[in-house]
């Protein structure tokens, strides 16, 4: 398999249905949105005290000192601040920052000293720069300014928007509100939401097995995809085999957000297991498909791919020989054909597609 570009995406194939789950909306919620106006000292204690948290962005910390600086001068000198989003979790009953973490990271890093991501050794002291020279807090870091500008700026305000879901009782609105008011460059896509939102021993296996070599050797190239689809297709193929096609609800990606968020955190054990029903699969399907076996028309087609993946993995100490033959005849069946390239996120479609590709491949 040839070394391919670092910074090309995985090449799916176009199939309407599932750009259109990508991109669809939220079913319905009850959700309970409230302002809160906050002094930035009961903030920095919030923080401190780890009732508030940021979820992990791949580009962590980015605004230069000058931006942080300007935001200082805002609250001291009294000029307006947009508001930060906070999700109320119900059972921890902590905030996670929706959007507002460069403020936020911003504040808390001036009443502490330092510019930059708190886990970064070499942060930079945080002196307020890129202000008229002439003003009284140019180059001045907090301990610096005068008592009552301290003062001031403990007991400026920053308003917080609350997000709180009342209904359904599975915090599944967090995804939704997270993909809308994300506005920091370019829009995240599905699973790079899910990894901010769902961060934990799950996303870690998930990006463990990213790198196997038999999963590099199904989707055809050797570097990992920067938008993370193919971290996607492994949550996929976790969701569909271990949940269920009779407990799988329309749309996919409210789905695959679901049993990212019930599975955040397992047990060693399961973890273990997971991993190991994954790498065998591969390994499997590598063995008597050969590379790119998804890859049917133009781009690998994921309907093909959940239907196939968990077929093999359940029938791994029984594969036939004509398997290759069986595999073929698959692909060109009409109702397969059709389960895979319409309609392809319907939940009797999604059934359709697993029976036909168990049936044809593992019956004798």
């Amino acid at each position: 398999m040839a070394q391919d570009d670092l910074g090309e995406n995985l090449q799916l194939e176009n199939v309407t249905s599932e750009a259109e789950d990508h991109e669809s909306g939220p079913p319905d919620y009850r959700i309970a949105t409230y302002p809160a106006d906050y002094t930035l000292e009961l903030l920095h204690q919030k923080w401190k005290a780890q009732e508030i948290e940021i979820p992990p962005f791949q580009r962590g910390f980015v605004w230069k000192q000058t931006q942080s600086s300007k935001l200082i001068e805002s609250f001291l000198v009294g000029l307006p601040v947009p508001a930060v989003f906070l999700y109320s979790e119900r059972a921890s009953q902590k905030y996670l920052v929706i959007d507002g973490q460069q403020r936020l990271r911003t504040i808390f890093g001036y009443f502490e000293g330092y510019l930059g991501d708190e886990h970064n050794v070499r942060r930079n002291v945080f002196r307020l720069k890129g202000l008229n020279e002439n003003s009284k807090f140019f180059n001045r870091q907090y301990n610096d300014l005068y008592d009552d500008d301290k003062l001031r700026l403990k007991n400026a305000i920053l308003r917080a928007f609350i997000v709180h879901q009342q209904d359904p009782d599975d915090d599944t609105s967090m995804y939704h509100i997270f993909e809308r008011l994300n506005t920091g460059g370019t829009s995240l896509r599905n699973q790079e939401i899910r990894n901010c939102i769902y961060h934990g021993r799950l996303s870690a296996l998930l990006d463990e097995l990213n790198k196997l070599e038999s999963w590099r050797e199904i989707l055809g190239r050797n570097a990992p995809d920067p938008r993370k689809n193919d971290i996607e297709l492994i949550l996929r193929f976790f969701a569909m085999r271990n949940m269920g096609t009779d407990k799988y609800i329309k749309p996919m990606k409210d789905y695959l957000s679901r049993f990212m968020k019930r599975n955040m955190n397992p047990d060693e054990s399961v973890l273990a297991r997971l991993k190991d029903i994954f790498e065998e699969t591969c390994n499997t399907v590598v063995t008597n498909l050969n590379e790119r076996p998804f890859h049917v028309r133009r781009g690998l087609n994921v309907a093909v791919f959940d239907s196939v993946m968990v077929a093999f993995s359940n029938n791994l100490r029984r594969v036939p020989p004509d398997i290759k033959d069986r595999y073929k005849r698959l692909k060109v069946d009409g109702k397969f054909v059709e389960s895979t390239t319409n309609s392809t996120t319907d939940a009797n479609v999604v059934v359709r597609r697993f029976r036909e590709a168990e049936l044809q491949l593992f019956t004798s």
